[in-house]
């Protein structure tokens, strides 16, 4: 009898553990609609760009309907009748999702139970649906307003009413952001609008924040399409940022161009413009940092196999010691050109530039416009290769 028992267990171990497995790499969903309803419900994946259909439903006569989705890590996923009429859920692996629907607006009237991540959404949604309600109610006030007397004094009134109904919603979304890092539910808080054009955040300022929310995803779910588009965006509006930024010091600093004109280590006054025509990469080193000579050494490949056809280094030290700088250079045999800031203990084009540490790059195209900062390694290669091979 116990040999049996034993047997038994033996046979029933692995069944218990592929289906303990099943569980972790799918979850359910099992709905409840009240009221009029259609006959089939659809469920898509959220992609970057367009919802993609996955699985589809028939709604039963008691209005009951079900899924079960193989999925290996939290995603973002469209629940409703069509592209007009759903609902969005944060649903991962191992969740056992519970939504019912009721009252006349199907897809605002729900509740669910057995997912916090599509909790959070449903409350992020919702708080947005109201801003958008209270939004709507003043413009119709503002409208009428403008066609009486006293809208001198009301219309500002109602002007401000209408910036700080946005200005609570973003608040609200960034102190949900901030609390929630860890979760992908923040996406939707970060990249919520209020029409096509608005974006809730909308302060350049809520870079930051993106760039938080970046650095702490891209650890949790670095294979995760959403967090690989956040991590563009943050680059593309780092970089948009920055150009604004040294536009701004710029016209702070009328009589100072950003075109640096510097001594090279043969005693020459070489100016960046001069360079006008080819692929120029702006860089600023130490010969005293690890990190500086580890990038010098990269840069010697690309250099390497770019510079017959129109790539050009202009580096530029920063060291106060221009002897041990020209030694560096002809020691370690550095084939571009290398110059130095005049003064080393005021750095001018580092701070024309906002150098913050080194090293640091700026990519010039032929025009002589920034095309990109402080792209390294396999970054500036790609980057290269799609300038010097298209």
């Amino acid at each position: 009898m116990i040999s049996a028992m034993k047997r038994a267990m033996l046979i029933l171990i692995p069944v218990m553990l592929l289906t303990a497995c099943q569980k972790k790499n799918s979850f359910r969903i099992n709905g409840n609609i009240t009221g009029d309803r259609q006959d089939m419900i659809y469920l898509k994946r959220i992609n970057i760009d367009t919802p993609l259909l996955i699985d589809s439903s028939k709604v039963n006569k008691k209005g009951r309907f079900a899924f079960k989705v193989r999925s290996s890590e939290p995603d973002f996923y469209q629940l409703g009748y069509s592209d007009s009429e759903f609902i969005t859920l944060l649903a991962g692996p191992g969740e056992k999702i519970s939504i019912a629907f009721e009252g006349t607006s199907l897809f605002e009237d729900y509740s669910l139970a057995g997912s916090d991540g599509s909790e959070q959404v449903r409350m992020l949604d919702q708080r947005l649906n109201i801003t958008k309600k209270s939004l709507d109610s003043l413009r119709v006030l503002y409208d009428k307003a403008s066609l009486e007397d006293g809208f001198e004094e009301r219309g500002p009134q109602l002007e401000a009413a209408f910036a700080d109904l946005i200005k609570s919603l973003r608040r609200k979304n960034i102190e949900f952001i901030v609390t929630n890092l860890t979760s992908m539910a923040s996406l939707k808080a970060l990249y919520q609008k209020i029409d096509d054009a608005t974006y809730v955040l909308y302060d350049t300022r809520d870079l930051q924040y993106m760039k938080i929310l970046a650095d702490s995803l891209g650890r949790y779910y670095p294979g995760s399409k959403h967090v690989q588009a956040l991590t563009r965006d943050l680059k593309t509006g780092l970089d948009q940022f920055y150009r604004r930024q040294l536009l701004e010091i710029a016209d702070q600093f009328p009589e100072t161009k950003l075109d640096p004109e510097l001594t090279d280590v043969n005693g020459r006054r070489i100016a960046l413009s001069s360079l006008r025509g080819k692929i120029v990469l702006l860089t600023f080193w130490s010969f005293s940092s690890r990190e500086c000579i580890t990038d010098n050494l990269q840069l010697k490949e690309f250099y390497r196999r770019y510079s017959r056809n129109g790539f050009e280094i202009y580096q530029i030290n920063i060291d106060e010691d221009e002897d041990a700088w020209k030694r560096a250079v002809r020691f370690d045999e550095l084939p571009w050109i290398s110059v130095r800031e005049d003064d080393p203990r005021d750095l001018l084009n580092a701070r024309l530039f906002n150098v913050r540490s080194v090293p640091a790059n700026f990519l010039f195209d032929r025009n002589g416009e920034i095309i990109g900062s402080n792209l390294r390694g396999r970054a500036l290669q790609i980057k290269l290769d799609q300038l010097f091979n298209n």
